[in-house]
């Protein structure tokens, strides 16, 4: 006899480990109780995490049938040479390019999707994105090839990309080589031919699933111990990945923006104004050249640096870069220094990861989202101006506004979900965004921040 939803959560460890296990979200969770209803494509994990049979599945037998069946590992689709594996079981097959993934080193993380219609170079080599494979929903990418200035840091973020069409050859006076060629030199896998529509309503609807993308050299794929690598996967709720992809060793900054001429290249600061220590927890080039060109000298520090490693500098101010994994887990080594550089009154300026570290480090709680932020067409409502900006954002954690103390002060809004884009908390000279103002890629809607901050510094001084 088929057991209630309510059975099956609690056999599966309870509303967290359920939808751990099964990849979703918590909203998902709420209407299966709602409904009564599990999807089938969810049993083969449910099955194979808490030893029920076919017979405990609510649904019908038919569609069980289909919903468990394993297809044969060697029965490959015709000019399949790639699969993504998710973790309820189904399999993506596709053709594969860049880089192969050697045996038994398939690339093992969060499946999520990107809205950009450009800078898909930049995408990949934002280290926000570590522990992720990034869906492109549109559709031409490598139209624009490969170059080296339009990296944002010098390993790749991401695991891996999904795209729905064959990469296509470069067709850009900037290209200085193939994006395929490029993807290969980063030990970047990548799948094409996958319905990306299809796909991305899969995210949507069921929060972002683990994925394992595998495209082995000799074609040959072991199908069973790719689902046992997807089930296994515990989620990016809990892990620090900021240290991972953050500098070693504190180094000097003072490229600008970029000048157009013959050729494009980035200006030099020459005459800063104040001097900012900017903590790395995945940074990327271009915010440090929004520093730069609005009148900073920038110092980098690693993402484990203490108060007193970032006041040692005797910084006019400090700003949080953007970076990836759970912002309560980074939290443990950065919000002591925050608080550090708070009690010190030097202004402070945070974005994307920063900003929820900021927000931790004065006293409130974040949370993972059911969907995450990812794009760079994000609308965001400025309180205080009652404007609109378009933003470049990626993040699957929030602030809890519920949470800020008195003091901290909600200063933007998502206009998606409604959830927190922004705090500011006046008496400690300290604001920060979700999104990424320098907009590489994606609108330059918010470049403004950077001057407030200098503004603030102005103050100060």
């Amino acid at each position: 006899m088929p057991l209630s939803t309510s059975d099956i959560i609690d056999r599966l460890g309870g509303p967290d480990a359920a939808a751990r296990l099964t990849n979703v979200g918590a909203e998902a969770l709420r209407k299966w109780r709602q409904s009564g209803v599990i999807p089938s494509r969810h049993w083969r994990a449910i099955i194979a995490a808490t030893g029920l049979s076919l017979s405990d599945m609510p649904g019908n037998a038919e569609e069980a049938e289909r919903a468990i069946a394993v297809p044969d590992a060697d029965a490959l689709p015709e000019g399949a040479t790639a699969v993504l594996v998710l973790g309820d079981g189904s399999l993506w097959w596709g053709r594969g390019f860049g880089a192969n993934t050697a045996h038994g080193a398939a690339r093992v993380g969060e499946v999520c999707f990107n809205t950009g219609m450009s800078g898909y170079q930049e995408t990949l080599t934002d280290p926000s994105y570590a522990g992720q494979i990034v869906t492109f929903t549109f559709p031409h990418i490598g139209n624009i090839g490969a170059n080296l200035r339009d990296e944002e840091a010098r390993n790749p973020g991401p695991l891996g990309l999904i795209t729905a069409l064959d990469i296509t050859e470069a067709s850009n006076w900037r290209a200085t080589r193939s994006l395929i060629d490029w993807l290969r030199a980063m030990d970047l896998p990548g799948i094409s031919g996958i319905d990306t529509r299809a796909l991305t309503v899969r995210v949507r609807d069921g929060g972002a699933p683990t994925g394992v993308l595998c495209f082995p050299r000799d074609g040959r794929f072991d199908i069973a111990a790719l689902r046992s690598q997807a089930v296994a996967w515990p989620g990016l709720e809990g892990m620090d990945l900021a240290r991972t992809v953050s500098c070693t060793q504190s180094y000097s900054w003072d490229e600008t923006l970029w000048e157009w001429g013959e050729e494009t290249t980035p200006g030099r600061q020459t005459a800063p104004r104040h001097h900012v220590v900017a903590v790395d927890y995945g940074a990327k080039r271009n915010i440090l050249r929004c520093l730069a060109a609005a009148g900073c000298r920038v110092t980098v520090v690693p993402a484990t640096a203490t108060a007193e490693d970032i006041l040692r500098h005797e910084p006019d101010g400090v700003f949080l870069s953007n970076g990836p994994g759970d912002p309560a887990a980074t939290a443990e080594y950065a919000v002591p220094a925050i608080q550090g550089v708070l009690a010190a009154k030097r202004p402070i300026f945070g974005i994307c990861l920063g900003h929820q570290l900021l927000a931790t480090a004065l006293g409130a709680r974040t949370y993972k989202l059911d969907l995450g932020h990812r794009g760079a067409n994000q609308p965001v409502k400025d309180l205080a101006t009652g404007k609109v900006e378009i933003t470049s954002q990626n993040h699957g954690f929030a602030v809890d506004d519920k949470s800020l103390p008195e003091g901290v002060t909600v200063t933007h809004v998502s206009l998606f979900d409604g959830s927190n884009e922004g705090i500011a908390a006046p008496a400690q000279r300290a604001f920060s965004v979700q999104y990424h103002p320098e907009a590489s890629p994606g609108p330059s809607d918010s470049h403004h921040l950077f001057h407030r901050f200098v503004a603030m510094m102005d103050e100060k001084a």
